[in-house]
């Protein structure tokens, strides 16, 4: 975010400049004029020895001031046409950028996600949220799961072993998903053990994450997925499965959590994660680690 913001200003800076030396003809000769000024001081400051480089960059520097001048001249005539066109460019991206809080994309239909955040954000302060039900067993250990996602059948899937924190916060967005949206969502993992991360990571399919890399080994990730007919839904391409997924995500990060779905290198829909908590426990189970 910091880089993003950084870029914006840097960009507005040389905006503003280059409006103002375009608008303003007296600026733009004393910048000229200030050139000049450095480009003769260091030619006065040439030896004998170097006389032909001097020259040579005072032919160069002529060269450039000649197109600057013309560039100058064509920026002056449509000076503007180029000020409109900027303002243009800038204009509304800005207003909605200063209006809109939280931008509703089409896959969720417009619904409002202000309305869903201060539910999210009523809920983690209410009472404790108690998880619900465990689905039947069958619901894991269908042939489609067997052929296509092995390791969910052998997943642990109890709440008591995951971040109380983390799990208030996941427990807050299965209620809006349902109360709101009508989705039912599942927990499909929640703690994974290290030997569990490595024989995950030897397989090459369900992560690149090696033992004690995952936030699942510190109890500070789960995986869901929502439920449709009996059956838990993975196929992107499907418009039902993949408004889940992104209002999964939406809700995920107004509760303060890292969505999987997010990530550039590896999209993993079903997964959050408590990002900062988790990466100081990698720290300090590395140094646990090389301690010995």
């Amino acid at each position: 975010m910091a880089v993003v913001v950084a870029g914006v200003v840097i960009f507005l800076l040389v905006v503003s400049i280059a409006c103002w030396l375009l608008l303003f003809p007296e600026a733009l000769e004393r910048v000229q004029a200030w050139l000049g000024e450095r480009l003769r001081g260091l030619r006065q400051g040439a030896g004998r020895v170097g006389q032909r480089v001097g020259r040579s960059a005072g032919g160069v520097g002529e060269g450039v001031r000649g197109g600057i001048g013309g560039v100058t001249d064509f920026f002056r005539r449509h000076r503007w046409v180029i000020l409109c066109a900027t303002l243009l460019l800038l204009v509304p991206p800005s207003l909605i950028l200063l209006v809109r809080q939280n931008v509703a994309l089409e896959d969720f239909r417009a619904e409002d996600m202000n309305e869903s955040s201060s539910m999210v954000a009523q809920l983690l302060r209410g009472e404790r949220l108690v998880p619900p039900p465990a689905p039947p067993p069958e619901v894991f250990t269908t042939e489609e799961i067997r052929r296509t996602r092995p390791e969910i059948v052998t997943a642990d899937r109890r709440w008591e072993s995951i971040d109380a924190d983390l799990q208030q916060r996941v427990l807050a967005i299965y209620e809006v998903m349902r109360r709101q949206y009508g989705y039912e969502m599942v927990l499909v993992e929640g703690y994974r053990s290290p030997e569990r991360q490595a024989e995950l990571m030897g397989g090459g399919r369900a992560t690149r994450a090696s033992a004690w890399q995952s936030c699942h080994q510190y109890g500070l990730a789960v995986d869901s997925a929502p439920l449709r007919d009996g059956k838990l839904q993975w196929d992107m391409g499907d418009p039902w499965t993949r408004r889940a997924y992104f209002l999964y995500g939406e809700l995920a990060q107004q509760a303060g959590l890292e969505w999987g779905g997010s990530w550039r290198s590896i999209k993993d829909y079903v997964h959050v994660e408590k990002l900062e908590p988790c990466r100081s426990a990698r720290v300090a189970k590395r140094a646990e680690l090389v301690q010995g």
